[in-house]
């Protein structure tokens, strides 16, 4: 079975109130903790508007983000494609390719807030169909191809890039919430999917019916589509207990509701959470919750209920968050890195196998200390010293340890 890959989508979702500057810094520093954490990608989105979301270009972020990691693969999650002219975003992320030494995902997207597209002067209504544009415009530059087109939005004239990727396949991938436009989109071109919506129970009971979207396009334009390059966004606070974890999050996450989800943005059916506890209890409680604040075992569990629920997908995405502090947010991800990650791999499985064994089968190893005993006694120095040689008197660990005295017993009798 090929191993799951994990990785962190950065929206950014930032409570206002910090310096945009250190804020932009520490982002930046958690991607390099990820990187040495061995986290296999790195997501960061576009928005203009809404004062919690302060990127505007994914590709100057990572650009930077690039500089300061060796393997993380860093993807633009999401570039609006509505909102630029193609030929620039093509020529941007060739740049971006090769300058973090062919790590770039291109990542797309039809633009998530409305008034991003309201300070654009763009009609929500075109913004589906100018994403499918875009996509087949710019994936006709990246094979080098030259390309003359006229839209109501862009003209090119005789256009072909003057460098291509480093990659020879820079992955594709579209984002997918709820409408099924992600999903067909991705079946259309044969591309991989970033699913958005997962970030609530209902969104996560719907992942079997999305990858249908994605199966029946994918039939219909003769491609093909890859669990393997399926991305699900989930949500997750780790601590070593979960009354840690909730103490760590709940205001955190109660302010991100009431504040961005419920006082911003407006999300219909939203109501706000009364208190922290009701924060945490609301969004994490119960069997079907689609977030995790807890310990990485109810992590693990989580993970294991989606890859059954959803058929399978090729890499799990932490939403990342400002739920607890820095200190606390990093230690969250540096435990799923060495605790969670693994465990759904199987890393240690080995190690398990390799305990058992030895506890199993104690009695052959009993030979080991018959061997040391047999030495000893060929030197009388080393007899005599026997009675001061016992537990906790040896460098090696006593559980590695022959039981001398239980064979100077058994030769003394």
């Amino acid at each position: 079975m090929a191993r799951l890959k994990f990785g962190a989508f950065l929206a950014p979702h930032h409570p206002i109130g910090e310096h945009p500057m250190l804020q932009f810094r520490r982002d930046l520093d958690l991607v390099e903790q990820l990187d040495a954490l061995g986290y296999d990608e790195f997501w960061c989105g576009e928005h203009h508007s809404s004062g919690w979301e302060m990127i505007a270009s994914p590709e100057m972020f990572l650009a930077a983000a690039g500089e300061r990691t060796k393997r993380i693969k860093l993807g633009t999650g999401v570039i609006s494609l509505p909102y630029h002219h193609p030929f620039n975003v093509a020529q941007r992320m060739v740049q971006l390719d090769h300058m973090t030494g062919g790590r770039a995902i291109f990542g797309s997207g039809p633009g998530a807030l409305a008034s991003d597209a309201h300070t654009l002067g763009i009609d929500p209504m075109t913004q589906r169909d100018r994403q499918d544009e875009a996509i087949a415009i710019i994936r006709k530059l990246f094979k080098g191809e030259r390309v003359t087109a006229k839209s109501d939005w862009f003209t090119m004239n005789d256009a072909a890039l003057q460098i291509l990727p480093l990659q020879e396949d820079m992955p594709f991938v579209v984002a997918s919430q709820i409408s099924p436009s992600g999903m067909t989109l991705a079946g259309k071109y044969g591309i991989g999917i970033i699913s958005l919506g997962s970030m609530s129970t209902q969104g996560l009971m719907a992942l079997p019916t999305q990858w249908g979207f994605a199966e029946d396009a994918a039939k219909k334009h003769g491609t093909t589509v890859s669990r393997s390059d399926w991305r699900v966004l989930l949500t997750w606070h780790i601590a070593e207990s979960r009354e840690q974890a909730r103490r760590e999050a709940g205001a955190g996450l109660m302010r991100w509701h009431n504040e961005y989800n419920v006082g911003t943005l407006q999300r219909p059916g939203l109501t706000p959470f009364t208190s922290p506890e009701d924060a945490v209890e609301k969004t994490a409680g119960g069997e079907g919750a689609a977030s995790t604040i807890g310990t990485p075992d109810d992590l693990v569990k989580t993970i294991k209920s989606l890859m059954e629920v959803s058929g399978g997908v090729g890499t799990i995405i932490g939403f990342v968050h400002d739920w607890a502090n820095p200190e606390n947010t990093r230690r969250s991800w540096d435990m799923v890195a060495r605790y969670v990650v693994p465990e759904i791999n199987g890393y240690i499985d080995g190690l398990r196998k390799s305990q058992k064994f030895v506890i199993e089968n104690r009695a052959v190893f009993e030979r080991a200390g018959q061997a040391v005993m047999a030495k000893i006694m060929e030197n009388d120095k080393a007899a005599a010293a026997l009675p001061l040689t016992g537990p906790g008197r040896v460098a090696i660990p006593t559980v590695n340890a022959p039981d001398l005295q239980k064979e100077a017993a058994k030769r003394k009798a």
